[in-house]
């Protein structure tokens, strides 16, 4: 029986969702689930738009890994999925106006209000190193 495109594509797309659920973020799948996390979630939240783009994988992915080493982290860690997870992406984006739609990016929120921001340009043009230092810096401001 022949693998259907959908059933290839989740195969294909998984280890670049796995990335980011093994280092403990949650992934939202559903406008609602984005709503219902984002609206819950008091303190920080890092939220991570994943994509299947080379930059997501050889910059963005790393930087957050590296980034959540260090000593002060975010409260909660979100991830949803360009792309794949379309309805729950554009919900997600909603919360960070006036940026555009950009991915891979990276939100920083506290208490519901977006307060960092790190856009694809300044992802694919960067080393995971200082994309993680970048976010280190963000941590050390909004999340003590």
């Amino acid at each position: 029986m022949a693998m259907s495109f959908e059933s290839y594509m989740r195969d294909m797309i998984q280890p670049m969702r796995d990335d980011l659920t093994r280092l403990g973020i949650k992934e939202l799948r559903t406008p609602d689930e984005v709503v219902e996390q984002f609206d819950s979630a008091k303190g920080t939240s890092l939220v991570v738009v994943n994509s299947v783009c080379g930059c997501a994988a050889g910059q963005c992915r790393p930087g957050v890994a590296k980034a959540l080493q260090h000593d002060i982290t975010p409260d909660h860690l979100f991830t949803v999925f360009a792309g794949q997870d379309k309805e729950a992406t554009a919900k997600a984006r909603e919360f960070f106006a006036p940026y555009p739609p950009s991915s891979p990016s990276i939100a920083l929120m506290k208490d519901g209000e977006l307060v960092h921001m790190i856009e694809r340009h300044q992802i694919e043009n960067r080393s995971a190193e200082q994309i993680a230092a970048d976010l280190a810096q963000a941590f050390e401001r909004f999340c003590r």
